[in-house]
């Protein structure tokens, strides 16, 4: 069974009132104009949950007054945490470091741009709730996106589904909820080139789709342009299919062999028949289609060789500049221990 199907066996129920904790991972980069609203409307969802809950705020090296936000939220909001990165290291990270440091039973990742509602997190417990482990939101409409980055799209995660050996869910992004078995899981994936979509169907779990309506962006720009979406589809790729190899290696065997055909038929034909040999303009086409498809193979062998070359470094993945926990769950922890310690006692 496919493991972004609804998987029915094995799932035992989630939740536990009051006593769970549900985090929310919330990676930003330069998003100021945006961010008071999401915090406003992310609150008021988690104020009407029947759980206690933590606000990770994950700031990847942003140049205006996300920061200066962040933590004036931390000091007036129990609930919030703040992890403020030693520099940019791209989403994909920006994610990870959250999920490293959120404590909840279930974790919650979801962009401030607002384009996924805060409003959908309550469909996401529900599935929680019922024993799903990775509750992921499909997108029905994506409001506010070009026709050209729909149908990119949309092609994107059909190559990928055909050539990746781990079924990736189409319509779907980061906005999603994992359990806590879920999350203890992904975190041990320490790879440097991070595909964050793949990396959340690889783990496996019992999962299920809850769909939802995406806005348009709530403020500001996105920092997404077609260069650095074409770079992520090459990482999604690369990650997670050996297929670009495999192709080099066919589209190689097969010019090799109408090359031999083609220099078997020009011998024939100039000592049956006398013809004299091609003259430069064919020369230099063969030369160049040669050419082209030797240096396309190199490009796609050095694709998995940089990576191969990256991951040999052991490199951590991220560097924490400033780390505020939540308030709400130091108190919680520290109760924790105190009856721990009663107990032992006793």
């Amino acid at each position: 069974m496919s493991t972004v199907q609804n998987e029915q066996h094995n799932r035992t129920p989630h939740g536990g009132g009051e006593h769970s904790l549900i985090s929310v991972v919330v990676p930003c980069y330069n998003e100021q104009e945006v961010l008071p609203e999401f915090y406003r409307r992310l609150s008021t969802v988690l104020d009407d949950l029947n759980y206690s809950s933590e606000i990770v705020f994950v700031n990847d090296g942003s140049k205006d007054d996300t920061l200066e936000a962040m933590f004036r939220w931390n000091e007036a909001d129990p609930r919030v945490a703040v992890i403020d990165l030693s520099r940019n290291f791209g989403k994909e990270i920006a994610m990870s470091a959250g999920l490293d440091h959120a404590k909840g039973d279930a974790v919650i990742v979801i962009d401030a741009d607002l384009q996924d509602p805060p409003e959908v997190i309550p469909k996401l417990i529900e599935q929680w709730e019922e024993g799903y482990d990775n509750v992921y939101a499909k997108r029905t409409v994506r409001e506010g996106e070009t026709i050209l980055k729909k149908t990119t799209a949309s092609w994107f995660y059909r190559l990928i589904q055909h050539v990746s050996h781990v079924r990736i869910p189409e319509d779907t992004g980061d906005f999603r909820l994992l359990s806590r078995l879920a999350v203890d899981s992904l975190i041990k994936l320490r790879e440097q080139h991070r595909f964050m979509k793949g990396l959340f169907s690889w783990i496996g779990y019992p999962s299920k789709a809850v769909t939802y309506r995406r806005d348009p962006r709530g403020a500001g720009e996105s920092k997404w342009n077609y260069w650095k979406l074409w770079n992520f589809a090459i990482e999604g790729i690369t990650s997670f299919s050996i297929v670009p190899l495999k192709i080099a290696t066919y589209v190689g065997l097969t010019t090799a062999v109408i090359a031999f055909i083609y220099g078997f038929k020009v011998i024939y034909k100039t000592l049956v028949y006398g013809d004299p040999v091609a003259g430069f303009p064919t020369l230099m086409v063969v030369i160049l289609f040669l050419g082209g498809v030797q240096l396309m193979s190199l490009g796609i062998i050095g694709e998995y060789l940089g990576r191969m070359f990256d991951e040999t470094k052991r490199r951590p993945l991220y560097l924490v500049n400033r780390y505020s926990p939540a308030r709400m769950c130091t108190e919680k922890q520290d109760e924790r221990s105190g009856t721990m310690l009663a107990e032992n006692v006793t």
